[in-house]
C-alpha cells in the first residue's frame, strides 16, 4: 500500500511543479488574477505532496522510548496540515485575489499563453489524476468510492485524489470564465474565476 500510495503522491507531485511556474508566468504576463489563483493552487498542492510523503516516511518509524505505540499518528497530522494549507493559502488568497479583480477589473493581455498553459496543465493533472485514481481503485477493495473514502485508515490514499481531480475542475472554471471574459469584454470574469478556483479548494478542504 506504502508503494501505492507514493506513486499517486509522486505523480501529483510532478505535474504540479511543472506547471506551478508556467501558470505564474502566464498569469503575470498576461495581467491574469485566475492564471495567479491557479499558480498558487499548484504551488500549494506542491508543498502538500512533500509534506504527505513526509507524513508517510514518518509513519512507518518503529516503536520508540517516546513512541511505543509507534508513529502511525503521524500521517493524520500532516494530512490535516495539508487541509489547512489547501483552505488558508489556496482558498484564501484565490478568493482575495479575486474580489479585488471583480472590486477594479484590470484589462486582460493576450490570453494566447494562458490558454496554452491551460490547455498543457489539463493534460499533466488529468494524468496524474487518473494515476490517482487507479491507485485508489487498488486500495477500496470493492467499496463504493464513499464508503472507501470514510473507512480508509491512510488519509494519504484519497487526498491526492480529492487535490488533482480540484486541480482538473479548477482548470475548466478558469478556461470557461476566461474564454467568455475575453469574447464579450468582460474583463471582471477573471476574478470570478479567480473566486470561484478558490471556493473550490475551501470545498475540498472541508471535505
Amino acid at each position: 500500500m506504502k508503494a501505492q500510495n507514493n506513486a499517486s503522491i509522486y505523480s501529483a507531485l510532478a505535474a504540479n511543479l511543472l506547471i506551478a511556474v508556467t501558470k505564474f508566468i502566464a498569469g503575470g504576463f498576461t495581467n491574469s488574477s485566475s492564471m495567479i489563483s491557479e499558480g498558487i493552487h499548484s504551488m500549494v498542492d506542491t508543498v502538500n505532496q512533500v509534506l504527505l510523503l513526509y507524513g508517510l516516511k514518518r509513519s512507518h518509524k518503529k516503536p520508540d522510548a517516546s513512541h511505543p505505540f509507534g508513529y502511525g499518528r503521524e500521517l493524520y497530522f500532516w494530512s490535516f496540515i495539508v487541509s489547512i494549507l489547501i483552505f488558508g493559502l489556496g482558498g484564501g488568497i484565490s478568493i482575495y485575489q479575486g474580489v479585488n479583480h471583480i472590486i477594479k477589473p484590470e484589462e486582460l493581455g493576450d490570453p494566447f499563453w494562458n490558454y496554452i498553459v491551460l490547455a498543457s496543465s489539463f493534460v499533466f493533472e488529468g494524468a496524474s489524476l487518473v494515476i490517482a485514481i487507479k491507485e485508489f481503485n487498488k486500495v477500496r477493495n470493492g467499496q463504493s468510492w464513499w464508503s472507501a473514502i470514510i473507512r480508509s485508515k491512510d488519509p494519504s490514499s484519497f487526498l491526492v485524489l480529492f487535490e488533482d481531480g480540484a486541480a482538473v475542475l479548477g482548470l475548466l472554471i478558469v478556461f470557461v470564465f476566461m474564454l467568455i471574459g475575453h469574447n464579450y469584454n468582460m474583463p471582471y470574469m477573471d476574478g470570478i474565476a479567480s473566486v470561484l478556483v478558490g471556493l473550490l479548494l475551501v470545498f475540498a478542504s472541508a471535505i
